[in-house]
C-alpha cells in the first residue's frame, strides 16, 4: 500500500526532546515501512525516518529563528501532499484541522489522526468537514456534539525496547514530573503535592514563548534546587532515567489531555503515575495496577504510599500489552484496509466519495 504520512513541521520527527505527536508519527512510519508498505513521510527536512522524507523547509520550524509565519510552511506542505494525492492509495494527517480544507478536492481518502483538542474556533472547521474519517486518540478526546465521523479510536503506541525498565527507583527517593511547563500540564499542582506531602520533586520540560509569564511568575519562585528541583528540557534518555528513578510520576494535568505519552513512557521504565482524573487519564492507568487516578490533591498525596508499594515490573508488562507500537500499526492497518474496501465498493456503485464535503 502506497501511504503518505503527513506530520507538523514545528518539531523533527521523530523529536529529540519534547514532540508527542511526532514521535508516535516516527514509530508508525517505520514500522509500516518495516510490514512492506511504501511510504512517503512529509515532514521537516532533519527528520530521520526510514520513509521516503519530502520536506518545504530544511529543519524543525521551532529550531528556525527566521520564521515568522509558520503558517506558510504549513501551506507549502499542504499543497505538496495533495498536488501528489494519485501517486498514493491513503492520505495520513497529523496535521489536525489543517488538512481538513484539501482533502475533500481529491479521490485519495484522506484520514485525520486527531492529536489536540477542540476550541471555539477549530471547531467551525470540523463541524464543516464532519464527514471526512478522524481516529481518535482515546474515547474522552471525542466531542459528541460535533458528530464526526470517527471510524475508530487508536492509542498512541511506544517503543518499548527503547526504554530501559527500573525494577527499583532510586535512593534517596523523589517523585517525577515531565512534560511542557504549561498551566493545562499542572506543574504548579506538581509541587504543591510535593510541598504538602514533604516528597523531594524532580522537574524536566520545555517552556514555550506562550508560558514564559506562568514560568516566571507561579513555577520558578518555588524552585529551591533542593526539593523542588527543575532539570530543564529533557531528552529521551535523560527522561527515561529522571521518570525510571522515580517513586511515582505525577500527572496533575487541569484539562482533557488527549493522550499524553508522559503515562506511558513512565510506565514504560516501571514507574507508576498518580494522576489527577481528566481526559485520557482513566483510559491509559489500570488503578491500582500501573498507577491512581485521583479526583484530588488530596487524593494525590495519599497514593504515593500506594505506589510504592505497587509492582513495577507489573506496570511495564500492562504498558507492553496495551501501547506498544505492534497494537497502534495493527489498528492503523486495519483502518487503512477497511478505508481501501470501502473504495473499492464505492467506485463499483459510482458512489462519490465518503470523504468529499458537504455543506
Amino acid at each position: 500500500m502506497k501511504i503518505a504520512q503527513v506530520a507538523p513541521l514545528w518539531e523533527r520527527v521523530p523529536p529529540p526532546g519534547y514532540g508527542g505527536i511526532e514521535l508516535v508519527v516516527g514509530l508508525l512510519t517505520d514500522e509500516l515501512v518495516r510490514r512492506g508498505h511504501e511510504v512517503t513521510l512529509f515532514a521537516s527536512g532533519d527528520s530521520i525516518s526510514l520513509a521516503k522524507l519530502e520536506s518545504v523547509h530544511p529543519r524543525a520550524l521551532r529550531l528556525d529563528p527566521d520564521i515568522k509565519e509558520p503558517a506558510i510552511y504549513e501551506t507549502l506542505q499542504m499543497s505538496r501532499v495533495y498536488n501528489q494525492a494519485d501517486d498514493f492509495d491513503i492520505i495520513h494527517s497529523h496535521m489536525g484541522y489543517i488538512a481538513l480544507a484539501y482533502a475533500g478536492l481529491v479521490k485519495t481518502p484522506t484520514v485525520h489522526t486527531l492529536h489536540g483538542t477542540f476550541n471555539r474556533e477549530n471547531q467551525k472547521m470540523f463541524a464543516y468537514a464532519k464527514r471526512q474519517r478522524y481516529v481518535s486518540i482515546s474515547q474522552a478526546q471525542r466531542e459528541p456534539q460535533l458528530d464526526l465521523n470517527y471510524v475508530a479510536t487508536v492509542y498512541n503506541g511506544i517503543d518499548i525496547n527503547a526504554h530501559k525498565y527500573h525494577s527499583q527507583p532510586e535512593n534517596p527517593p523523589y517523585l517525577a514530573f515531565l512534560g511542557r511547563i504549561s498551566p493545562e500540564k499542572g506543574p504548579h499542582l506538581a509541587i504543591q503535592i510535593a510541598k504538602q506531602s514533604g516528597w523531594h520533586l524532580k522537574m524536566a520540560g520545555k517552556v514555550d514563548v506562550v508560558d514564559k509569564d506562568y514560568f516566571e511568575r507561579d513555577i520558578k519562585p518555588l524552585i529551591d534546587g533542593k526539593q523542588i528541583e527543575y532539570l530543564g528540557e529533557a531528552n529521551h534518555s535523560q527522561k527515561n532515567e529522571l521518570m525510571g528513578g522515580a517513586v511515582a510520576t505525577l500527572f496533575p494535568i487541569t484539562w482533557r489531555e488527549p493522550f499524553g505519552l508522559v503515562m506511558v513512557e513512565s510506565m514504560a521504565a516501571g514507574t507508576p503515575v498518580i494522576a489527577l482524573n481528566l481526559g485520557s487519564a482513566p483510559e491509559v492507568i489500570q488503578h491500582g495496577l500501573s498507577g491512581f487516578v485521583c479526583n484530588n490533591i488530596e487524593e494525590c498525596i495519599h497514593a504515593i504510599p500506594n505506589a510504592v508499594e505497587l509492582d513495577r515490573n507489573a506496570v511495564r508488562e500492562y504498558l507492553t500489552h496495551r501501547f506498544g507500537v505492534k497494537q497502534m500499526v495493527d489498528g492503523y492497518e486495519a483502518i487503512y484496509r477497511q478505508i481501501m474496501a470501502d473504495k473499492f465498493l464505492q467506485n463499483g456503485r459510482s458512489l462519490s466519495p465518503v470523504n468529499a464535503v458537504t455543506i
